[in-house]
């Protein structure tokens, strides 16, 4: 099923707001971070110019919240460099995706930001 009108907007506010406010205005041209809705995931990447060609961007994901509609639970992944989503041994879940955000925005552990 997919997310209702609520849970996006939901969703475009608080990691929205995480994309905009996690890189100042003065760098944008050179990286940003953005999200895309998959099914039941939300799934944050950062976008920067290619290393070996700069006219070029690309992203990378780093963070995927996935909503578990059966539990009314949001479970927190990270990309590891392998390529492998790994749950976020930390923080797992919660009913709270500004909870998550918050954990995501903290990045205690420098999975997320380094």
């Amino acid at each position: 099923m997919a997310f209702s009108e609520i849970e996006i907007y939901k969703i475009n506010n608080f990691v929205g707001v995480l994309c905009e406010k996690r890189v100042p205005e003065s760098i944008r041209d050179k990286l940003r971070y953005e999200y895309k809705i998959e099914n039941q995931d939300v799934i944050l990447f950062e976008i920067r110019p290619r290393w070996n060609k700069p006219d070029e961007q690309t992203g990378l994901p780093f963070a995927k919240l996935k909503f578990v509609r059966s539990q009314n639970v949001w479970k927190l992944f990270w990309q590891r460099a392998n390529m492998k989503w790994h749950a976020y041994g930390p923080f797992k879940s919660s009913r709270d995706l500004a909870e998550l955000i918050a954990e995501i925005d903290a990045d205690p552990h420098g999975c997320f930001f380094g």
